[in-house]
């Protein structure tokens, strides 16, 4: 009887997925296999699961970690040019389970980015690369993958036939928490500064006139940042919705339904993001 599998799931789902009641949504999935051999067959039945129409594979590598802690790259598969969701998530994700010790690419090779990508490092807890570099020890290997699916389990029991421990978590919501705390930060700040300045002496003044401008250079930047990093999902959206338009036009008359419905509902969870972008209704 094949081992059980063992998941690590994300802690919580998408708000938009949910206020939709459709569950479909961005994960990141990494299985840990005992053999190379392993991995390259759950790439495979991973594909297959894409080509029936119940998942959406962005893009998947798999990666070796030798006796002296290295990490190989053996092989890559992407929907997206270079440089795009797919293509960024899956290498960030790579480079940074290297760590360290770094990772040597080969002959396959090309998706790996050093460090967690500003976009991906956002919506990948750090905890989650941990416990993934934890589990892939010396002489084990591990399919990476970014998908889309509805459920869990059409992926789960493929993997669990292999024998794979699965670590899954939901890429964030694409909203910008983190950046829109900070900013709220800075401009209360800023707006305190001004206060003091307004009401303070010359010779304070002339401080506070410094806190003040160096606060301004902060946020300023934080807001290049900010907008940098809109701009960045943006364009991976549009690859994405392309990439899964491309899929349905092409999609065999028994899977054309699966495939429409994701198309629609990630059309819609990033149409929904970008009208709350400050600046869209302008």
């Amino acid at each position: 009887m094949a081992p059980a599998v063992h998941c690590i799931a994300a802690d919580w789902i998408a708000r938009d997925a949910v206020e939709e009641g459709n569950l479909a949504m961005e994960r990141m999935l990494v299985v840990v296999f005992d053999s190379e051999t392993k991995a390259f067959e759950a790439t495979r039945a991973l594909q297959a699961l894409d080509e029936a129409g119940f998942i959406a594979v962005y893009a998947d590598g798999v990666i070796t970690r030798g006796r002296d802690g290295a990490i190989t790259e053996s092989k890559t598969r992407r929907g997206f040019p270079q440089g795009t969701m797919g293509a960024t998530a899956v290498g960030s994700l790579i480079g940074a389970i290297g760590g360290p010790v770094g990772v040597a690419v080969g002959a396959a090779g090309g998706l790996i980015v050093g460090g967690l990508a500003d976009h991906t490092r956002h919506r990948i807890a750090r905890d989650f690369v941990d416990d993934v570099k934890a589990a892939l020890r010396p002489g084990r290997s591990a399919m990476v993958a970014e998908i889309d699916e509805e459920a869990t389990l059409n992926v789960d029991e493929r993997m669990e036939a292999l024998g794979g421990f699965v670590f899954r978590r939901a890429m964030g919501d694409v909203a910008d928490d983190e950046y829109d705390h900070e900013i709220a930060s800075l401009r209360a700040d800023v707006a305190q500064t001004k206060a003091e300045h307004a009401a303070s002496h010359a010779e304070r003044r002339s401080r506070l006139q410094a806190r003040l401008d160096s606060l301004n250079e902060k946020l300023h930047g934080l807001l290049d940042r900010a907008r940098a990093r809109r701009d960045e999902i943006q364009r991976h959206a549009a690859a994405k919705v392309e990439y899964l338009q491309t899929q349905a036009h092409a999609a065999a008359e028994d899977v054309k339904a699966r495939r429409a419905d994701r198309l629609a509902s990630v059309t819609r969870r990033y149409d929904r993001w970008f009208d709350k972008q400050p600046g869209h209704a302008d």
